[in-house]
C-alpha cells in the first residue's frame, strides 16, 4: 500500500456519500479521478489487503440476527469446509483462523429464530461441531492509517 492507498482505505471508513455518484465525490475528495480510485480499491481487494467492500447492516436493528462462529476443520477437508460454508446466503463472510478453531463465519439473518437453523444446517452438512459465540455487547473500533 502507498499514501494514496491509505488515504483512500481512511476516507472510505468515514461514511460513503449516499448521493448520484458517491465515488466521483469521494474521488474528488482525495484530488484523483474517479478511474483511479475504481482502479485502486479493485486493486485492494484483488491484492487481500481488503478483504471487502460494502455496506454494514445492523441486523438486529432490522429486526434480523447475527452471530459469529466457528468450527475445528481438518486441513485435508478446510477447502471444501469453506465452499459447504460459504453456499449459505447467510454466511456475510467467512475467514481461517491460526487456532485449533481454524475456520470462523458471520451468520446474519433475517429473524433470531433463524440463527439456530442455519448452524445446525451446517453441522449436518460439514459433519463438524459449530460453536456459536453470540454478540453480547458491540464495539467500535475506528482503524485510521498514516499517511
Amino acid at each position: 500500500m502507498d499514501e494514496l492507498d491509505k488515504r483512500i482505505i481512511n476516507q472510505l471508513q468515514q461514511g460513503f456519500p449516499i448521493c448520484e455518484q458517491p465515488y466521483a465525490q469521494v474521488a474528488a475528495s482525495l484530488g484523483i479521478p474517479v478511474a483511479e480510485l475504481l482502479q485502486r480499491l479493485q486493486s485492494l481487494l484483488d491484492s487481500g489487503v481488503l478483504s471487502r467492500f460494502g455496506p454494514l447492516f445492523h441486523a438486529e436493528q432490522m429486526g434480523g440476527a447475527l452471530t459469529l462462529a466457528a468450527l475445528q476443520v481438518p486441513e485435508s477437508r478446510f477447502e471444501e469446509v469453506s465452499e459447504l460454508v460459504n453456499a449459505f446466503p447467510e454466511v456475510a463472510h467467512n475467514y481461517a483462523r491460526d487456532h485449533s478453531l481454524n475456520m470462523w463465519f458471520v451468520v446474519a439473518t433475517e429473524r433470531p429464530e433463524q440463527v439456530a437453523a442455519v448452524l445446525s444446517a451446517i453441522e449436518a452438512k460439514t459433519g463438524l461441531k459449530v460453536l456459536n459465540m453470540p454478540k453480547i455487547r458491540e464495539y467500535y473500533v475506528g482503524l485510521q492509517l498514516e499517511a
